[in-house]
């Protein structure tokens, strides 16, 4: 199944992609130490892992992957480097808080400090080995800035 993306927007520098994967860790890393804000650290684990992910794939591929699914983007990178079959398990747990972490259900998402710190762990984990397979760092990257239009 090919689900390469037509989003025209989105950048097909996967250096961009990782530099957005990085801030999402930084963010969850700062909420996970509010006891309250756990749901919202692990949305930012998700996001962490699938612009990792899809970072990976775009630098492997050179097309870049639509779609959320952690699991499938995890298997595409698996096929590329076994390494990925690691974090399989825990991108299936990761592909339900995309959505249950941001809107209101009748059963609350309640997740607890010490599986949003496992979950947390993972993912800077699975980042920093991305990280080190792009030999990209964090600090020392330069998103380009926007073209300037002319007026006309």
């Amino acid at each position: 199944m090919s689900r390469s993306s037509n989003h025209n927007t989105d950048s097909r520098r996967y250096n961009d992609w990782l530099f957005h994967a990085f801030e999402d860790y930084l963010a969850a890393d700062v909420l996970h130490k509010e006891e309250k804000l756990q749901s919202v650290c692990v949305f930012h684990c998700q996001q962490c892992f699938e612009k990792s992910l899809k970072a990976f794939l775009l630098y492997k591929n050179k097309k870049l992957f639509d779609g959320h699914n952690l699991t499938w983007l995890c298997k595409q990178a698996a096929m590329i480097d076994t390494d990925f079959m690691r974090w399989l398990t825990k991108s299936t747990m990761l592909n339900r808080y995309y959505i249950e972490t941001r809107y209101p259900a009748d059963i609350p998402l309640t997740i607890s400090y010490d599986d949003a710190d496992d979950i947390l762990s993972c993912t800077r984990e699975m980042l920093f080995h991305i990280c080190e397979l792009l030999k990209f760092d964090y600090r020392s990257y330069h998103r380009r800035k926007p073209e300037r239009r002319s007026a006309e």
